[in-house]
């Protein structure tokens, strides 16, 4: 059997290999790929070659092919039905973290079921609603407080969606783009632009990935408030600063990373159970304002790098997604 792979084989190029797929094993399942979705943050840096050295560990993506810096097949949101292998998911839709293959043999154990009330497309977004999750569960968000998310990139919205269900917290998003208002506003949270970011808050969510997105989030917070970190920054040195009312107002800065189930919640809850957790999250037809443009599976290595990173004034996506034909 064979399936085409997407390789990234030198900074900003890429290319579709053919590879052979294994027979599964009985705890392995093969699987006919529908979707898979592209986080643009992440796979930026991989499809540059900016993940730092140090951080290549903790950075491969548990089905990886291949190594820091190049060649590798990275990815780690794919969606699909299940052709062979282990009986109870044979027929079955399901989500793994998988890169972008248009088949796969992967361990059993590792496929989600995906909800039936979830279709296809909006399923891709389960790692970065993993991802959301395990932000809040580090957050720990209280009931009425003022709470402010800095970046409406598809990470800060899916937390903006989550922490707009509690009750009672004020909740506002922050961005450059004007285009992400509407958005943040179906979700339930106000919308302003960084100039207008308001101060006194107890919580700061920063998923903006940028230097000035996190100065401006230790700013606006209050006495004793948090800043919860929720991007990456790769290879890039952040100034910050530290001095000013930063021990005055005892603020905490706390870093967090879905490659570790979060403290709260780590000695009850598996990886698989906050993925499921995910799945389950995505019954909301809203969500489906965060996917686009589609990219055929054929084309995508001409188009990775504009998706990734669109020529100055063009629309930046939220999250893209590749279409496959189904076998």
């Amino acid at each position: 059997m064979k399936a085409n792979a997407l390789w990234t084989i030198a900074p900003q190029r890429a290319e579709l290999r053919e590879q052979d797929l294994a027979v599964p094993g009985p705890d392995q399942v093969l699987v006919d790929t529908i979707a898979t979705g592209i986080s643009r943050g992440t796979e930026r840096l991989v499809f540059e070659g900016r993940v730092p050295e140090s951080q290549w560990p903790a950075m491969r993506a548990p089905l990886q092919y291949g190594e820091f810096p190049f060649p590798l097949s990275y990815g780690y949101s794919a969606v699909g039905r299940v052709r062979a292998g282990a009986e109870a998911l044979l027929g079955r839709r399901i989500f793994c973290l998988h890169p972008h293959h248009d088949a796969f043999v992967a361990p059993a154990s590792m496929c989600i079921p995906v909800p039936d009330a979830v279709p296809d497309h909006r399923a891709v977004l389960a790692a970065n609603m993993e991802t959301a999750v395990n932000v809040l569960w580090d957050a720990r968000p209280l009931v009425g407080e003022r709470a402010l998310v800095v970046g409406a990139g598809v990470v800060g919205l899916l937390v903006t969606f989550l922490l707009a269900r509690m009750p009672g917290v004020e909740l506002v998003v922050c961005d450059i783009d004007e285009g992400r208002r509407s958005i943040a506003e179906s979700f339930g949270a106000r919308f302003v632009a960084p100039a207008d970011a308001p101060g006194d808050r107890d919580l700061v969510i920063h998923a903006s990935a940028s230097p000035a997105g996190l100065r401006l989030a230790l700013s606006c917070c209050g006495f004793e408030g948090r800043v919860v970190e929720a991007s990456w920054f790769g290879d890039k040195e952040v100034a910050l600063p530290l001095g000013e009312a930063f021990h005055a107002k005892r603020l905490s800065l706390v870093s967090t990373q879905v490659g570790q189930v979060a403290p709260a919640m780590r000695g009850r809850r598996a990886y698989a159970d906050r993925l499921a957790l995910a799945l389950s999250l995505l019954d909301d037809a809203r969500l489906d304002a965060l996917l686009g443009p589609a990219i055929p599976f054929k084309d995508l290595p001409q188009s990775l790098g504009t998706v990734l990173s669109p020529p100055p004034g063009d629309p930046q996506p939220l999250c893209p997604f590749v279409t496959y034909i189904y076998k």
